[in-house]
């Protein structure tokens, strides 16, 4: 045996005799947050406040409570520039990271979550899409481990649609809307309910797709603007093709108080590149606005003051608070499953769990400095939506306002919706409903 095969034997000899080292007690008290994020590309302006908002609230927990009732939290960022395959590699990569591998998955981007639904149900790693992703997954007899609170993008047109029936005095009967929107899963998610709405309502709807990732789009607003002069415009946009969308509208004189866009076309990056042109456009949200919660104080003296955190230059922004109550909805899942299977970290089958059984008081949001960012939910086995409500907001020029009370989507038609939308699924995949009488 030459010396090179002696070697190659006895360092083989060592790995087997070797037993695995043990991972550090300090780590085995830790429950792992993984973080899908694109801070880089196209819808960088929109992912980065968004991250920050999660961060933000883990340090801030980590620093005032020391975790969740003594588990540290961590984390990992995986950049997935806004793209399916990437997010599916950071999926592989993270989900076993941890003590007891990933608590759960957040994708922000609905090709992302259509993507990781089969193999995180496999798995047992709950997907939380909040407020994007398959509508229909708020069934949760047939989609166990995807979740969808506090509102879908069903309940988003649903709200949208009443407040603009509410401007026009009850009735939409003979209305021309428009819905522009990016043509990709995200943005044919509300068609649907749209085109239900329309033959309920009596309005004429028209669709108009915009190619990833939005800059060209003026042979579109010329052909709402000069020719089909609607009444109302809707936009289910991301990244830049919000800004654009703004800017083409007001080049066409297209009026902004008659344009409204669901809560992904309702951030700071979306308005302030229009400039003036911007002023009285408005948006769906289902989180607050403004810095003046208490949580945003406990941010300021607990993380920024220790020169830590990422979201000094976001802080306060709409996509930055919602990141903050994303990363909130999900730990107090944590915190429910907990008090059933202990204070220590969990795995997903356990975190799903508290989902599952997740009830966000009033009560309880005042408690976690919340009050203002979010309405209370409720999730059940069936229930993965929560019943959140919807908020339109306006851009004054300066800052966003809320214009509306909160409004409840018109969930006895949705249920019927999401319910056959599911049944389908379930059919096409082979999948038998779990029976949530006995859950």
């Amino acid at each position: 045996m030459n010396l090179k095969k002696m070697l190659l034997s006895a360092v083989a000899a060592a790995v087997v005799a070797t037993p695995l080292l043990a991972m550090p007690a300090a780590a085995q008290n830790e429950q792992f947050m993984p973080l899908l994020v694109y801070r880089t590309g196209p819808y960088a302006p929109s992912g980065i406040p968004l991250a920050n908002g999660f961060v933000d609230y883990f340090e801030l927990l980590n620093a005032r409570d020391g975790g969740i009732n003594g588990v540290k939290i961590t984390w990992e960022e995986c950049e997935t520039n806004y793209n399916n395959d990437r997010g599916v590699e950071c999926y592989e990569r993270l989900k076993k990271q941890g003590p007891t591998g990933a608590t759960a998955f957040n994708p922000y981007a609905t090709g992302i979550t259509y993507a990781l639904i089969e193999r995180a149900t496999a798995d047992k790693i709950p997907v939380f899409s909040m407020g994007y992703g398959r509508a229909d997954a708020t069934i949760g007899s047939v989609f166990p481990y995807v979740f969808t609170a506090p509102a879908t993008y069903w309940a988003g047109a649903d709200a949208i649609v009443q407040h603009i029936q509410k401007q026009e005095k009850g009735s939409l009967k003979g209305k021309k809307i428009a819905l522009v929107y990016h043509d990709s899963a995200y943005g044919k998610e509300p068609i649907a309910t749209l085109e239900a709405l329309a033959k309920q309502e009596g309005y004429q709807l028209n669709l108009f797709p915009v190619a990833h990732p939005g800059l060209e789009q003026k042979a579109t607003w010329l052909q709402i603007g000069r020719q089909l002069r609607p009444d109302w415009v809707i936009m289910w946009g991301w990244g830049v093709m919000n800004s654009t969308a703004i800017k083409e509208a007001s080049a066409v004189g297209f009026p902004m108080n008659k344009f409204v866009g669901i809560w992904w076309s309702g951030s700071e990056a979306d308005v302030r590149p229009a400039g003036a042109a911007a002023k009285g456009y408005m948006s769906a949200s289902f989180t607050g606005v403004g810095a003046g919660a208490k949580v945003h104080s406990d941010i300021r003296d607990m993380v920024f003051a220790k020169g830590k955190g990422m979201g000094k230059d976001t802080f306060g922004e709409a996509l930055y608070n919602r990141g903050i109550v994303n990363a909130a909805i999900m730990i107090e899942a944590v915190r429910t499953a907990q008090g059933k299977f202990g204070n220590k970290p969990l795995t997903g089958e356990q975190v799903q769990w508290g989902f599952e059984n997740l009830n966000l008081t009033q009560e309880v949001i005042d408690k976690l400095g919340l009050t203002g960012l979010m309405s209370p939910i409720k999730l059940s086995c069936n229930d993965h939506e929560g019943g959140g409500s919807i908020v339109i907001q306006q851009w004054d020029g300066k800052q966003w306002n809320f214009i509306s009370d909160f409004i409840k989507p018109r969930r006895e038609m949705l249920t019927k919706m999401y319910e056959a939308s599911a049944m389908q699924y379930a059919k096409e995949k082979g999948i038998t409903p779990r029976d949530c009488s006995k859950m």
